[in-house]
């Protein structure tokens, strides 16, 4: 059986931090977004626009649907 090193542990605790794990449910939405809109257009968008884009067209509603998931 191996012992945690100090950044095994701290990579553990990382992933399993609910902020870690809020930052990857998001970024996989904004990557869905990105898809989705460079498809609708023909061309990649690129990430900052897709951010963008979802932060002002989609992000209060996703957050909120998430923490009534979460109660």
């Amino acid at each position: 059986m191996a012992i945690p090193t100090r950044e095994t542990s701290g990579a553990d605790l990382l992933k399993n931090s609910t902020l870690y794990r809020e930052f990857q449910a998001e970024r996989e939405e904004i990557l869905k977004h990105k898809w989705i809109e460079s498809e609708k257009i023909g061309r990649d968008i690129g990430f900052e626009l897709a951010l963008t884009d979802w932060i002002v067209r989609h992000r209060s509603k996703w957050r909120k649907k998430r923490q009534a998931q979460r109660t």
